[in-house]
């Protein structure tokens, strides 16, 4: 197989779509460094697994020698991306808008060469801009080709406001890969029609149009939704070892799939196929599998240390700390707010009272999948499974539905 057929593959891996695939081989014939950009919105402070199956994209490229822009969307970030959303978004502030930047900066090289990759803000051009260079660049598209994106027009037939500021973002994010010079822009599949505009652009200003390649988006802990922080079925990649390792392991068997295709670096697709077919003989408990995954994320984000350190607990204070067997899971409903720790306790039937929970909380005898909590004001929220204890021998095990 040649360099450049393997370079194809590698890039193709997990891939939902790549436009134009004939450019993309034409581009990697130049014999040059492309330049490879994709954008993140610091809208909330940290990255989870789902941010990584763009990260892990971006390290491939890596390997392959080309440039990496991990592009901060400050000044986007304030205008609110609309995509998925059937109302207006609400901007962020500045101060929320550097605080979370910050922390996107400081992880993003748990997974990408920090000798490779170039972090950019967009707020570097368009802070530059005059309201006549920006009234220029809402020339460059019609209300109708922004209605042709379907949440656009799902809002606009169910009567819903659409404010003027959000048909801007499109422009803004297209108009990012022009400042770049981008030859490749990776994105989530909801934003194939962002991704696009950015070739409109580029054409327009005499660049050659950046290939688009979209990823899947990576469902969360339920299986179902997309992994968000605000539905509570997210993996933090800042979370602690226990926490990751924990909710890698109780991952339904079909997800463990979709993680490993799309998050791991150890295993190939072939690899991936051979596991398949071991589960499906019963050679392999597909736990073993999830044990793999779980070392390997643990590992990329902590340390092999910390690896060895959480694999070690899961043994002996998870698996072999008296959890029952057969232990049922609950379905505890929430609030929208989230539920505190000694009421969530309460709700398991672990406490018999709020005080009585927050009294264990604070003499440390509550632990939430393996790890003692500390914090009273400890808040849970939809979407997410945990396994309580209280003491030694009181155990429950819970899913969190909406109230």
């Amino acid at each position: 197989m040649s360099q450049l057929q393997e370079a194809l593959d590698l890039i193709g891996r997990g891939t939902e779509e790549i436009i134009k695939r004939e450019d993309l081989e034409a581009r990697l014939k130049l014999g040059r460094p492309l330049r490879i950009k994709a954008g993140f919105d610091p809208t909330a402070p940290d990255l989870h697994l789902g941010h990584t199956v763009l990260l892990n994209k971006m390290r491939q490229f890596q390997e392959l020698g080309h440039q990496v822009i991990f592009l901060i969307g400050d000044f986007t970030g304030m205008i609110g991306d609309p995509t998925g959303k059937n109302a207006t978004r609400k901007p962020l502030s500045r101060s929320d808008i550097e605080a979370n930047a910050k922390t996107y900066a400081d992880q993003v090289y748990k997974v990408l060469d920090r000798e490779k990759t170039e972090i950019r803000f967009n707020s570097e051009w368009f802070g530059q801009m005059s309201a006549a260079d920006m009234i220029k660049l809402a020339a460059k598209h019609t209300v109708a080709r922004m209605l042709e994106r379907d949440d656009f027009q799902k809002r606009y037939r169910g009567e819903q406001a659409i404010a003027i500021h959000e048909f801007l973002y499109p422009l803004v994010q297209g108009y990012d890969s022009v400042a770049l010079k981008a030859d490749v822009e990776l994105g989530g599949t909801d934003q194939k029609f962002n991704l696009l505009v950015g070739r409109q652009l580029q054409e327009e200003a005499g660049q050659a149009a950046q290939i688009v390649v979209t990823l899947p988006l990576l469902e969360g802990t339920d299986g179902v939704n997309k992994m968000s922080k605000s539905l509570g079925n997210y993996i933090g990649i800042n979370e602690s070892p226990n926490e990751i390792f924990g909710k890698i392991m109780r991952l339904s068997d079909e997800l463990m799939w979709r993680y490993l295709e799309l998050l791991s670096f150890a295993k190939s697709l072939a690899d991936i196929k051979d596991m398949r077919e071991a589960v499906a003989t019963g050679s392999v408990n597909p736990r073993d599998y999830k044990m793999q995954l779980a070392v390997e994320l643990v590992a990329r984000f902590h340390g092999v240390a910390a690896s060895d350190a959480a694999v070690r607990h899961w043994n002996e204070v998870v698996q072999g700390g008296g959890v029952p067997a057969d232990l049922a899971l609950q379905e505890i409903a929430v609030p929208g707010e989230g539920m505190r720790i000694s009421a969530l306790l309460k709700a398991a039937g672990l406490a018999a009272s709020n005080s009585e929970a927050s009294r264990k909380v604070n003499e440390r005898a509550v632990r939430v999948d393996g790890s003692v909590v500390e914090d009273v004001s400890r808040v849970f929220e939809v979407g997410a499974e945990h396994l309580l204890q209280l003491g030694k021998r009181g155990f429950a095990r819970v899913r969190l539905i909406p109230g």
